[in-house]
């Protein structure tokens, strides 16, 4: 082997070693600072029982099961069809830098 060719494999071991020990270090600093329990997007990721809501859940409208359409079927249809319709034109200007607001959205403000 040349010369050329041991500085190369020596800067591919070091660069090996040193993208580990960075690696290691940040994943260490992220574990021990507590950063860790606050990513909700671990799968892990169990909310506190003080976040847990307990508000019944609103069902959508479904269809029936046995799939028949009827009048009463289709009428029933486009009466939640037109509360779904009211709610979108209820938005005052849908693309407004506040659209994805906290308030907008439903989410709780944070205490």
């Amino acid at each position: 082997m040349t010369k050329g060719g041991k500085n190369l494999v020596i800067l591919g071991v070091a660069s090996v070693v040193v993208a580990i020990a960075t690696t290691s270090a940040s994943l260490a600093i992220y574990h021990n600072s507590g950063d860790i329990y606050l990513d909700r997007s671990r799968p892990g990721y169990l909310p506190d029982k003080e976040e847990i809501e307990e508000e019944p859940v609103e069902e959508d409208y479904s269809l029936e099961k046995s799939g028949l359409v009827t009048e009463q079927v289709i009428d029933e249809y486009l009466k939640a069809y037109e509360i779904e319709l009211e709610a979108m034109d209820s938005y005052k200007e849908p693309f407004t830098s506040d659209a994805l607001s906290d308030e907008k959205l439903g989410i709780p403000a944070a205490e």
